[in-house]
Formats: C-alpha cells, sequence, structure tokens
C-alpha cells in the first residue's frame, strides 16, 4: 500500500458524516470518510478506531469478517495513532449505542513517522508549544479554538466594514521611504534594482494618496514590519488594518471605532464583557474620553506644557520608569511618561488632546494649535488602536517632517523619515479625513493572552542558534566590509592622502548608506542602552604603484565588487565636466587613480586585499 498516495477516497467531512448519519444508515449507503487516527482500541477479531478530522471525530469499527484477512493484517500491524487514513463503509449504532462506519475496506492517507505527543499530559514545555504550534493544536482544543477565532476577528473587520461602504485596497510592503508611524524598519535589499529598501511600518501615507485619487472610503488588512523591542505587547511581525474616511473628522472616528469594536466582539466572541490583565471590561458600557495632559498631571503632578525635559527625565527616573537614553528628546520623554500614566486606566474610552510634536501625521485643533485631532483606543490599560483627522495642509506636512529628520539626525531612530512625494500628493489636494488603525494586539487582549502566543506561528530563533558556532560563521559570511586602497606613489602631498580618503568614505555612505553602517547595542546594568562600534566597516590599505592599483580595480570588478575610484582629474578640478572630458582622453589604463574602494561580501574582499599594507 502507498503510504502517501495523492488522493484518496472520501466523499464528506466528519461533521457532515454525523449529520447525514440516520439518513445513511437507514439506506445502507456506502461512504468514504477520512481522517487522523486519535485513538485505537481493541484486540483479536474486531478494532475500534477514533478518526478526526479537525471539525469532528466518528469511531470506525474494522472487523474480520467485514474486511479482508489482508487489509485487516496490513492495519493491524502497520496503522498507528497519528496516521490519517481513508475508511469506506456503512454506518451503523454499536451495542453500546455509539455511532460508527463499519468498514469494508481503508487505505493509507499519510504515515506518520513520530508520535503524537500523550493524549492527556500534552505538550508541557512552553517553547516548544510555539516552536511546534502544529503540535500544540492537535493536543489542546484551546488552542485550535484560539486558531479559529483569530480567523473570525479579521473577517468580521472586513465584513462590517465592507457594510459601512469602504473597499479593501492592497498598498506596497517595500518602500524607499518607510512613514506612517514612529518605528524602526527593517531594511532588505531588492536584488532587481539594486536598491536598498524597508519594509512597511504602516500603509497609511498610501492609503492617504488614494483619498487624494478621488476614493471616499478604504480600508487595508495587511502586514506591518518594525524592527523593535519583543514583549507581551509588541511583536516585529504582525497583522494591521487601517482604514481612511472623506469627509470625516475624529469625533465620526470615535462613533464609527466603537461601533465597531462592539461588533468584532460580539461576532468572534460573542461577548461583550472581558476580563484583560486584571480588568473587568465591558464594550457595551459608556466609553470615556481621556485628556492627555491632564491624566499626566493628575497620576504624575508634571504638567507638559511647562515642563522642561530636564523636569520629565527627573520624574521618569524617581518613578523608575526605564527608557533608552540614545536619542531622547521631549517628545520621547512625555510619551513615554503617557505610557506610565495608562496602566492605571480600564477603559473603554478614547485619549485625546494629544500635543503636535507627537502626532506629525494629524490635523491641529481649531482652538488650539498645539494639539492635534487624534484619538487613541484604551482597554486594559493599553493602547488598542489609533486615529485622527488627517493633517492634509501640505506646508504644514512639510515643516512636521522636517522636525522630525531633526529628531532623526539627533539619533532618534524611531522618527518619521521625509517622504516629500507624499507631500507633493498633498499638493493636489487631500480632502479633509479621517483615519484609524488597530492590530491584531487588541485580539491577544480579548484572549487575554501575550501578543506572542495570540500568533499561529510566532517567530521563533532557531533551536541552538546563538551567537557561536554554525550561527556566527552564517552572519560571518553574510557580512560585506569595505576595504579603501590609497596609491602612495600618486600622493604629492598628505592633504590629498587625506582627501581621497574622505571622498572614498563618502561614495561608501552614498552607495550603501545604513545597510552597511549599523551598530548593534550593549546594555548597562541600569537597562541603558549603548552603541556598540562595529571595528572595521571602512579599512585603509596601501598600494605602492598605479599597475597595482589597475590591476586591482580590474580583479574587483572581475569578483562582481563594488568598486568606487578616486581620480587625479576628480582632485584637480571641481568641475564634473572638465572630469569628464579629461578622463575620455586616457585609457583605462593610463587613468592615475589615487584610490578606489572595494565593497562587498567579506571574504571577497579580504582575499583580494590581504597582501597591501594597512595604512599609517
Amino acid at each position: 500500500m502507498d503510504p502517501y498516495p495523492a488522493k484518496v477516497p472520501r466523499d464528506m467531512c466528519l461533521l457532515d458524516a454525523r449529520a447525514s448519519f440516520a439518513e445513511y444508515s437507514k439506506e445502507g449507503k456506502t461512504v468514504s470518510l477520512a481522517g487522523r487516527i486519535a485513538a485505537i482500541r481493541g484486540q483479536g477479531a474486531i478494532l475500534f478506531v477514533v478518526l478526526d478530522d479537525g471539525k469532528a471525530k466518528l469511531q470506525a469499527v474494522f472487523k474480520k469478517d467485514t474486511l479482508s484477512s489482508e487489509l485487516f493484517k496490513l492495519f493491524a500491524d502497520a496503522a498507528d495513532i497519528g496516521d490519517f487514513i481513508s475508511v469506506t463503509g456503512t454506518f451503523f449504532v454499536t451495542q453500546k449505542g455509539e455511532e460508527s462506519v463499519l468498514v469494508s475496506s481503508w487505505a493509507m492517507a499519510a504515515k506518520s513517522l513520530l508520535p503524537l505527543p500523550e493524549k492527556w499530559a500534552g505538550l508541557q514545555d512552553e517553547e516548544i508549544k510555539l516552536r511546534k504550534r502544529y503540535l500544540d493544536i492537535i493536543t489542546d482544543p484551546a488552542v485550535r479554538d484560539m486558531v479559529k477565532k483569530r480567523s473570525a476577528f479579521w473577517q468580521s473587520m472586513r465584513s462590517f466594514l465592507i457594510e459601512e461602504g469602504f473597499m479593501e485596497v492592497e498598498t506596497p510592503v517595500l518602500e524607499n521611504v518607510a512613514g506612517g508611524a514612529d518605528a524602526r524598519p527593517f531594511v532588505t535589499h531588492h536584488n532587481a534594482l539594486d536598491l536598498d529598501v524597508f519594509l512597511r511600518i504602516s500603509p497609511e501615507l498610501w492609503l492617504k494618496r488614494l483619498m487624494v485619487a478621488g476614493f471616499q472610503k478604504v480600508f487595508e488588512i495587511g502586514r506591518i514590519f518594525r524592527n523593535e523591542g519583543m514583549d507581551a505587547e509588541h511583536l516585529q511581525d504582525y497583522t494591521q488594518m487601517e482604514f481612511y474616511w472623506a469627509y470625516a473628522d475624529y469625533n465620526d472616528g470615535m462613533k464609527i471605532v466603537e461601533r465597531l469594536y462592539r461588533h468584532i466582539a460580539e461576532k468572534t466572541f460573542g461577548t461583550l464583557k472581558f476580563s484583560i490583565k486584571g480588568f473587568d471590561i465591558d464594550l457595551g458600557a459608556r466609553w470615556e474620553t481621556y485628556d492627555f495632559s491632564e491624566t499626566i498631571k493628575k497620576v504624575t503632578g508634571i504638567d507638559i506644557a511647562k515642563a522642561t525635559l530636564k523636569d520629565v527625565t527627573a520624574k521618569l527616573q524617581d518613578l523608575k520608569v526605564e527608557y533608552d537614553a540614545k536619542g531622547f528628546n521631549m517628545s520621547r520623554g512625555v510619551d513615554t511618561l503617557w505610557k506610565y500614566c495608562r496602566k492605571k486606566i480600564a477603559g473603554p474610552g478614547f485619549l485625546i488632546n494629544v500635543p503636535v510634536y507627537l502626532e506629525p501625521l494629524a490635523k491641529r485643533k481649531a482652538d488650539d494649535r498645539s494639539l492635534v485631532q487624534r484619538f487613541q483606543v484604551i482597554l486594559a490599560g493599553s493602547e488598542m488602536g489609533k486615529g485622527f483627522s488627517e493633517l492634509n495642509d501640505p506646508i504644514d506636512q512639510a515643516g512636521r517632517f522636517a522636525d522630525q529628520g531633526k529628531l532623526r539626525e539627533a539619533g532618534d531612530e524611531e522618527a518619521q523619515m521625509n517622504d516629500a512625494d507624499f507631500v507633493e500628493a498633498l499638493e493636489h489636494g487631500m480632502p479633509p479625513t479621517c483615519g484609524f488603525g488597530l492590530s491584531e494586539r487588541l485580539f491577544s487582549f480579548l484572549m487575554d493572552k501575550p501578543a506572542r502566543e495570540a500568533q499561529i506561528f510566532p517567530l521563533m530563533r532557531p533551536k541552538g542558534n546563538k551567537e557561536h558556532g554554525d550561527h556566527k560563521e552564517h552572519k560571518d559570511n553574510q557580512r560585506k566590509i569595505a576595504v579603501a586602497v590609497i596609491n602612495e606613489s600618486a600622493m604629492r602631498e598628505d592633504w590629498q592622502r587625506l582627501n581621497t580618503a574622505a571622498h572614498l568614505s563618502a561614495s561608501l555612505g552614498a552607495h550603501v548608506g545604513k545597510s552597511l553602517l549599523t551598530a548593534d547595542t550593549i546594555s548597562t546594568k541600569d537597562g541603558k542602552k549603548i552603541n556598540l562600534n562595529i571595528q572595521h566597516a571602512i579599512m585603509m590599505k596601501t598600494a605602492s604603484t598605479n599597475k597595482q592599483m589597475v590591476k586591482l580595480i580590474e580583479e574587483a570588478n572581475e569578483l562582481g565588487l563594488e568598486v568606487e575610484e578616486f581620480t587625479r582629474e576628480m582632485i584637480e578640478t571641481t568641475s564634473d565636466k572638465k572630469v569628464a572630458s579629461m578622463t575620455a582622453k586616457k585609457d583605462f589604463k593610463d587613468i592615475e587613480r589615487l584610490g578606489a574602494l572595494v565593497f562587498g561580501p567579506k571574504e571577497k574582499v579580504e582575499s583580494l586585499t590581504k597582501d597591501l599594507e594597512l595604512a599609517e
């Protein structure tokens, strides 16, 4: 018998078989069913086998007098718990009153080579539960139910929005500029375009472009990637929904979001009442509003309108709240202070009146230009979705992007990037719009589970994968380095050596940007982060003759390495046209190279430049 056939007989699922049992047994119809063997009992001339196909269970009875001796013996000898099989037979009720199928033939659908976890104990190791989630689903009905609820969660949201007249769309995941949120993006390389790109941190700016294009109600449910810390509420790879509604403001947004959350809860969980992290939540109750500044002042005594960064930092230290000192500024300080305060709020409700420096994409309030029209859902001490009256003033938007750019230059890696293309889109006009987004964090909270456990297959570090052994060797093989080679024979003065090195270093920065020049962080005893220098991001070496330089460049090109050159013509004039004209009069081998920068895989570059001495 083929242990892995492409197809086996199957007329219906076991749930439908249960529903049709009375009709089929009365008429004596023959039926083919399939499922995984969940249990085997009995011996000798009769075996009782429980089949489970994920929707229902049904007993199959194997008897020697109704099954050929060869098939009966093969099943008794070869079939195990965990195997997928197909059985053909007729329905009947056993003497104990159990609905069953009397098997007349059977076939292996897929032979299980490894045993399933023990039926009653299941999986006990929490890491194995997440690493081998398929086994956890088999053995734990609660996990199987969670997977079903997760599907219902997103489907209920989708059906609600479509019923409200929203159109579902898809927008890019790979971006030249990562925008729409304050977050550190993942960086990857697009080989076909030879371009470093970001995995999106939000679909916001693309969806707003559709508002510019004239659509009035759009939404997207898709994957988001944020290269940030991991805890019970935060993941780096997760699903998020965002909708945009033309000619609506944040007051309209709060009304529809309140209805949306109630719809999701009823359709997914069948209730509006939840117990989450020690809070009793009733989504059917009146939703409160919480003023940002007043809440912080009430809890901490800090008036953020008058406080300085020194005041905020001192208060955080007094409250023993940890924060990342790198790029720390007033907006990060106030946001950290708020996150401390929100832990005391049960909700449901909306946070409003947030300072403009915390929300670069929201419209200012008409009666107080220092605040924005933002609303944030608060549940069980955390943020469960955010929306606002969208900023559609291109001049204001350009100014806020510029302010965010200054924060990035000061070291705030989560500050937003300047998306000039989006500003240009706004210059064509975008109607007044309300936007809102929520992530799967809401689902994990309603399940009262850590975000990681509420995912079906959370990302896990490969078993045994640590910073040594095979993993370290793999990482070393993936690293790239750059070697700048200085032609000593061409250096007439010291300033030329320095100038050449500066040009080559700048060319590397222009070419690869942050894909190379990033640093890991190390932690101090008190939890503060410090950037760790990466040694030899650029190494300086020397060549003795121009002939050696030319040979090096030609070999680097043959190896497919990136090569940047700095020539005599480049140092003697600042005119690109003159450099081009002078270069066009010479053959490749006759161009005097003051230096060259070779960049690429570490192993290739080191092998190519191993005989060159380090520059003094």
